[in-house]
């Protein structure tokens, strides 16, 4: 599948050196993992931020296109973004670096706080900073969606957009169809979509040119 490019993010190969890159990484897996609290809805947010807005790795239509076919993919996709993120600058290197940078520093912080957070997993307290936590990531989720609504707006239109997006609400949320079909009726329809513009502007091409 071809990905996008913007005038800002090139899908080029990282022209940064091999350390660079993985500390670059390193930093942004561990930021994302232990700041990121609820699972990948609420890590979702955090990755787009580091590739797309700090560190300029990837496009924001390849962290779109690459979110798609993750949710496809079984397994959690925190770590699915970070195997790709990782491979994306620096190979298989990379991918092993960005999946041991996400998951080890909250793994061990869980081995050894275990006792802690078992006495104080029910305390009111603790409670209202984990449901305080919730409007937070509900926010996050909202404002890639916008983002990710507007590129469809521009892309397909108004009224295909937002018919595309009643048609997934409907098949995910009322008739229950598994996200992994979902993502691909919608990437097949892309494909064809695409087929059928590049087709009707040849067309019209040709007709100027023979007028």
């Amino acid at each position: 599948m071809q990905m996008n490019t913007s005038n800002e993010l090139q899908n080029e190969p990282n022209p940064l050196s091999t350390g660079r890159a993985l500390t670059q990484l390193v930093i942004a897996m561990v930021r994302t993992g232990v700041v990121g609290y609820g699972g990948g809805p609420s890590i979702i947010p955090l990755v787009r931020h580091e590739a797309v807005v700090r560190y300029r790795w990837i496009s924001d239509d390849e962290f779109a296109e690459i979110l798609a076919l993750a949710n496809t993919l079984p397994g959690p996709i925190a770590t699915k973004m970070a195997a790709y993120l990782g491979y994306r600058l620096k190979g298989m290197l990379g991918a092993v670096i960005g999946i041991l940078a996400h998951i080890l520093p909250t793994t061990l912080a869980m081995v050894l706080l275990l006792g802690i957070l078992m006495r104080l997993s029910g305390e009111k307290a603790v409670k209202g900073m984990i449901a305080a936590v919730n409007p937070v990531i509900v926010a996050m989720l909202a404002g890639m969606t916008y983002d990710f609504a507007r590129k469809s707006y521009k892309g397909l239109g108004k009224w295909i957009a937002l018919l595309c997006g009643v048609v997934a609400f409907v098949l995910l949320e009322i008739v229950h169809v598994p996200t992994a079909i979902v993502v691909l009726l919608y990437l097949a329809y892309g494909a064809g979509h695409l087929f059928l513009v590049s087709w009707v502007r040849s067309r019209m091409r040709k007709t100027k040119g023979d007028a």
